[in-house]
């Protein structure tokens, strides 16, 4: 689907999520056919922008146990405002629907309002991920340049979600965050908590409270899987986030209260019930689960300047060396989005919800599922 229609729908649908859920199914179904002729005719796949990851900077306010940003990974690193905006410039001139703004914590960044005003203005829609702590303070200049969607991280309970950011009283002021956003700026915001599944979080009552806040403040609920193989992410003394293969028990648990969340309420769960029932496979059986990935449509920019296909490798060059256009559709990219879709690679479970959707084997197999 062209992004300007894409664009278009979305505006008109805002308010409709049932609409909105059909429109989405039959484009999984177009998407899926692409990926069935993709897979006996790979020259098709091609880079085909839609999503943009711009980490704006490498610090942040928490010291989460499973991300090295803020320590050791691009330590101290800002992205510069002007080549921000130039390459949100360069994304909205390739087509890009969508720019993630993001970090760290980009609620850290002095000219955030800047980069958001710069997507508005550009026709591309922004979305900033935060941790909650700066959004009473900072969230008003962005809603006023235009910011519509706002995501926040949801790292568990009160004592296990304080012990995981090292931040004091993190759960009490991640919910008065939520609670700002909401009543401050009523429906003029789209708000999404997202849900890290990792080893001390599966547990239903951990899933409760995520839906809970989802419902009380008509927030969308995502899952987010715990990684593997991000250069960022780190897995804990002994590996404790991570799952292992006798954990899977207790990961179907979770699954049943979220499918549960998800028949009840449809309009707040992000995903389709073929991906939820997928998660316990991706989790138990990480890079071994070999489903085509859409990272052909997705760009990832670091707080150092660094481009790159996707989170995790392909990396297409630095914006401190040449400006994102002349990054965007060569050979490098084209062999990039290839190898992707191919899994030539370390074969992480990002997107792992559109992934299910659109390999039809794979949709089959979770729809069977009970």
């Amino acid at each position: 689907m062209p992004h300007s229609l894409r664009r278009a729908l979305a505006r008109a649908t805002r308010s409709h999520p049932q609409l909105r859920a059909t429109l989405r199914s039959l484009e999984d179904r177009a998407e899926s056919l692409r990926h069935t002729v993709a897979q006996r005719v790979p020259a098709i796949v091609r880079p085909r922008p839609y999503k943009v990851m711009i980490a704006v900077t490498a610090k942040c306010n928490a010291r989460c146990e499973g991300c090295k940003y803020g320590r050791d990974f691009m330590a101290g690193s800002v992205l510069g405002t002007d080549m921000a905006l130039e390459a949100i410039d360069d994304a909205a001139a390739a087509g890009f629907h969508t720019v993630r703004l993001y970090g760290g914590e980009p609620l850290l960044h002095a000219d955030l309002d800047r980069m958001v005003a710069r997507c508005v203005e550009r026709g591309v829609r922004p979305y900033v991920t935060t941790n909650g702590l700066l959004v009473e303070s900072r969230l008003a200049p962005l809603v006023d340049t235009g910011l519509r969607d706002l995501t926040f991280g949801f790292y568990g309970s009160d004592d296990g979600a304080d012990a995981y950011t090292g931040v004091s009283d993190y759960r009490r002021r991640f919910e008065a965050g939520l609670d700002f956003a909401r009543r401050t700026f009523g429906d003029r915001l789209q708000l999404q908590i997202n849900y890290l599944l990792k080893r001390p979080t599966c547990t239903v009552e951990d899933a409760r409270e995520a839906f809970e806040l989802a419902r009380r403040y008509d927030a969308k609920l995502r899952v987010d899987l715990v990684h593997y193989s991000l250069p960022y992410f780190d897995e804990g003394p002994e590996r404790r986030l991570q799952f292992r293969p006798e954990d899977r028990p207790m990961i179907e648990a979770v699954v049943d209260e979220l499918l549960a969340f998800q028949r009840s309420h449809p309009e707040l769960v992000s995903h389709t019930p073929e991906g939820l029932r997928s998660i316990p496979d991706w989790l138990c059986r990480g890079p071994d689960m070999k489903v085509p990935c859409t990272a052909y449509e997705m760009l990832w920019i670091g707080a150092d300047g660094t481009v790159q296909l996707c989170y995790v490798t392909f990396r297409l060059g630095n914006l401190h060396e040449r400006r994102l256009s002349e990054l965007l559709f060569g050979d490098e990219h084209r062999c990039a989005a290839k190898s992707a879709f191919a899994l030539d690679c370390p074969n992480c479970h990002c997107s792992s919800n559109e992934r299910v959707m659109r390999h039809a084997p794979t949709r089959r197999r979770y729809r069977a599922s009970t």
